[in-house]
């Protein structure tokens, strides 16, 4: 299979993976596609652009002729949590998971229902995307399966600590914000109320349009702990119109109150845990130089 990988997918996965086993990936990538199309025979369709920053997602069509999708994601991207995640939720609330029981594994490729890619819950009015967005994370907060090997909360950010330190070192200026959210997530540790299963990346562009059901959340990055981590990146959505927004600063503190009420989450937790993944977001950004995305996401931690 010939074909040029989305660009914006190029980018990203040099900051998500580094360079070097981002290049690596990619040079395979045509042939990883091919033994993923023959593996769950299915033809492809066309290749959906601009697609993910971490996956190549194929327009597939099954044998039958069902439409459905075809990701494909290097290792560091967390394909195989994503499998068990998804198949956990059972289409609940989540894209199904397409891949036949007996099938052999493929450990870059995931088979999924087809979903409308194009159309997200950015395409509505900011309160009904809200709304919609908080009952759909709602059915994914499960008890996670038996046995299972999902990272922690705890562990997760403990990776994010140091880059967040050692950006810090480099710009002082930001070691105010940064202390606030390293502060706040030592102290969030110290008493966590519940080990649930969670999306990891819950945002309104993470929930697609279906035919199976209005709305399904897609791109898990699974973990396990409390809801209000899970909810933190929700608060934070639409962040450029909050900043361009006069009001900004109020709406998003209005924001957080809302949703920790509707979902029953400590509101304070809430708050310290969109802190802290603000900052750490805002770190990365700039880290891997990507200015104007990192300035708002420490503009908006500021808020809090």
């Amino acid at each position: 299979m010939g074909f040029e990988p989305p660009q914006r997918l190029v980018r990203a996965l040099g900051e998500t993976c580094g360079d070097a086993a981002a290049a690596e990936w990619l040079g395979r990538l045509p042939a990883l596609a091919d033994d993923a199309l023959s593996a769950h025979s299915v033809s492809l369709d066309r290749v959906c652009a601009p697609g993910g920053r971490t996956s190549l997602v194929l327009l597939v069509r099954r044998a039958d002729g069902t439409p459905a999708a075809l990701k494909l994601a290097p290792a560091a991207a967390g394909p195989a949590p994503e499998r068990a995640a998804l198949a956990h939720w059972d289409g609940w609330g989540a894209v199904e998971l397409l891949d036949a029981p007996d099938a052999p594994v493929a450990e870059h490729a995931l088979l999924v229902e087809r979903l409308h890619h194009e159309v997200s819950l950015r395409s509505l009015p900011e309160a009904k995307a809200l709304l919609e967005a908080a009952g759909i994370v709602r059915r994914l907060w499960v008890d996670p399966p038996a046995g299972h090997s999902f990272e922690s909360v705890a562990e997760r950010t403990a990776r994010q600590v140091e880059p967040m330190r050692a950006a810090a070192g480099l710009d002082p200026s930001l070691e105010p914000l940064v202390s606030a959210a390293l502060a706040a997530r030592e102290e969030l540790l110290q008493d966590s109320p519940e080990h649930v299963l969670l999306h990891g990346n819950f945002r309104q562009s993470k929930v697609l349009s279906g035919e199976r059901a209005p709305w399904l959340a897609v791109g898990p990055e699974p973990l396990t702990g409390e809801r209000a981590y899970d909810l933190a990146r929700l608060v934070r959505d639409r962040v450029e119109d909050l900043i361009a927004s006069p009001g900004g600063a109020a709406t998003a503190r209005r924001r957080v109150k809302k949703l920790a009420e509707s979902l029953e989450v400590d509101q304070a937790r809430l708050r310290g845990w969109t802190l802290f993944r603000a900052v750490e977001s805002g770190t990365r950004a700039l880290t891997a130089g990507r200015g104007q995305d990192g300035e708002l996401s420490l503009e908006f931690a500021g808020w809090l």
